[in-house]
């Protein structure tokens, strides 16, 4: 007798997109929506965690209902219910927590825990499935870790940001250049037209370990774009972008080919909200794959926040019998294990 197929309604809300999908099998998008809040941040300059909550509340029936209708399923024909619980905005987090409990308590439906981050590696499920051991470098907005996957199910922190993470980094800097927020794509894009013309700092780069501090990057940028309009000084956007670019880069593929190195792999995963960034895909594609290892990323269109991910973790977790109760809990600094030592 043929098995019935996993169909997973995932929510996801840790930030500023309400998100709902329906998954088959945790590689199949049945249906992904998701409603941005974009336009209501760039006022701000960046996310406003009480706007965001609000946002949420708004939107996260009708992305239910239409992720339902565009899958062509009802509630009778789910398996399970995944959960993002953290990391993220608390407030943003309960509103989609409270969703999903809803859901899963008045149809008897399994509640699947998902970390947020494991859903950004859990992406490339929709283009393979992922072979381990394997790294993977997640880059967001608010993360930038080196995860260890040891087995399916299994993530060890090997390395992260001791300060901002790298997406944070180009937002803020964004600002000094007159971008809106999110400013991470055109940077990249001023970046391919400019020139490296300023040397700015590579925190850590040499150190012996696996972390990454980018406050001192994004305070030499600062420092010298303030120093310029204070003496009267024009400098080239295009090449401003492409120096600290280049910085982030430079570290980023660093770390990731040291990780490599102690670490056994039989693939390289690239996810989160940066994995979009041209720049950082092709520097990390090239010297990956220089190593002999294979270099996978999700679809650009999944690379930000969206259920489809969650959706996809969600099942593996299911296989492994993770489930929670009606006591979950938002986790806004839920984090993977640390990995103790290299392996041998």
């Amino acid at each position: 007798m043929k098995a019935q197929p996993s169909l997973i309604l995932a929510f996801e809300t840790s930030c500023d997109e309400t998100s709902v999908a329906v998954i088959k099998d945790g590689n199949e998008i049945l249906s992904n929506v998701v409603a941005t809040q974009i336009k209501s941040h760039q006022r701000f300059g960046g996310v406003v965690p009480e706007v965001a909550s609000r946002h949420h509340i708004e939107q996260i029936t009708i992305c239910l209902q239409q992720a339902l209708a565009e899958a062509h399923v009802t509630y009778a024909d789910l398996t399970g219910v995944a959960i993002t619980y953290g990391p993220g905005l608390v407030g943003s987090l309960l509103v989609g927590i409270t969703a999903a409990k809803a859901v899963a308590w008045a149809h008897q439906l399994p509640l699947i825990p998902v970390n947020h981050l494991a859903g950004h590696i859990y992406a490339t499920n929709f283009v393979q499935p992922v072979h381990f051991p394997a790294v993977a470098l997640v880059v967001s907005g608010g993360h930038t870790e080196l995860v260890w996957m040891p087995a399916e199910g299994e993530f060890k922190i090997i390395g992260e940001t001791r300060d901002d993470a790298a997406g944070e980094t180009y937002d803020k800097i964004g600002r000094v250049l007159g971008i809106n927020y999110p400013a991470g794509p055109t940077v990249d894009q001023w970046a391919h037209a400019g020139h490296e013309t300023f040397q700015f700092p590579r925190a850590m780069i040499k150190e012996d370990n696996l972390d990454f501090s980018f406050s001192g990057l994004k305070s030499a940028f600062i420092n010298t774009v303030h120093h310029a309009d204070q003496v009267g000084t024009s400098l080239n956007k295009q090449d401003l972008a492409a120096s600290f670019q280049a910085a982030v880069i430079d570290v980023l593929v660093t770390k990731t080919t040291e990780a490599l190195a102690q670490y056994p792999a039989q693939e390289f995963i690239l996810a989160g909200g940066v994995a979009a960034n041209q720049g950082l895909r092709s520097a990390l594609q090239k010297a990956v794959t220089a190593k002999g290892i294979p270099f996978v990323m999700a679809p650009r269109k999944l690379c930000g926040d969206n259920a489809a991910m969650i959706g996809a973790a969600g099942a593996m977790l299911q296989r492994h019998g993770a489930h929670a109760d009606m006591s979950l809990n938002a986790e806004p600094g839920l984090e993977f294990e640390w990995q103790a030592a290299v392996p041998h």
